[in-house]
């Protein structure tokens, strides 16, 4: 029990000082700030229970953290290109689905960030020596990619849950 309670510490620790770097195709870009929270289920004075989002304080084993990424163009140009690209903490299992961004096209590494690609294409070798689809329990990096330019003082946000294994 003593060894779970400084695991959980030690995770407290990790996703209050945790971030996760972005990439732009010019550097000094972008400013980020990446927040860890979890839901939980309150029961209010009328007896109706309210789901409410917290920071992840204490996690342990199964609980889902949702991990938010704001990003601002802080120069004075607009910004082309743009990538933020986040690693999945290796006490995480990413949630199937669960990555998001307004004007974004997600892509995922199983490889450590080298290589990025749509889930279907992502490939391991399974017990039988055969390629198979990975799942996201292999995913290592979630990178979203700006559809559009981003002009100078304009921001937005990523995100994406992950369960603590």
């Amino acid at each position: 029990m003593k060894q779970n309670n400084i695991a959980s510490l030690v995770l407290v620790a990790f996703l209050i000082l945790w971030a996760g770097p972005a990439f732009s195709a010019d550097p000094g870009f972008l400013e980020l700030k990446t927040v860890a929270q979890k839901e939980i289920v309150i029961q209010s004075k009328d007896g109706k229970k309210i789901t409410q989002i917290v920071p992840a304080g204490k996690v342990i084993p199964g609980d889902e953290v949702i991990y938010t990424i704001e990003y601002k163009n802080i120069s004075q140009k607009t910004a082309d290109n743009v990538f933020v690209t986040d690693p999945i903490p290796q006490e995480m299992i990413y949630r199937t689905g669960s990555a998001r961004g307004e004007g974004t096209s997600v892509t995922f590494s199983i490889d450590g960030g080298v290589t990025y690609d749509v889930p279907e294409n992502l490939k391991v070798t399974g017990e039988d020596g055969k390629p198979k689809i990975a799942g996201p329990e292999k995913y290592t990096h979630i990178r979203w990619k700006l559809d559009n330019p981003l002009p100078a003082g304009q921001s937005g946000q990523v995100m994406f849950r992950a369960e603590l294994k």
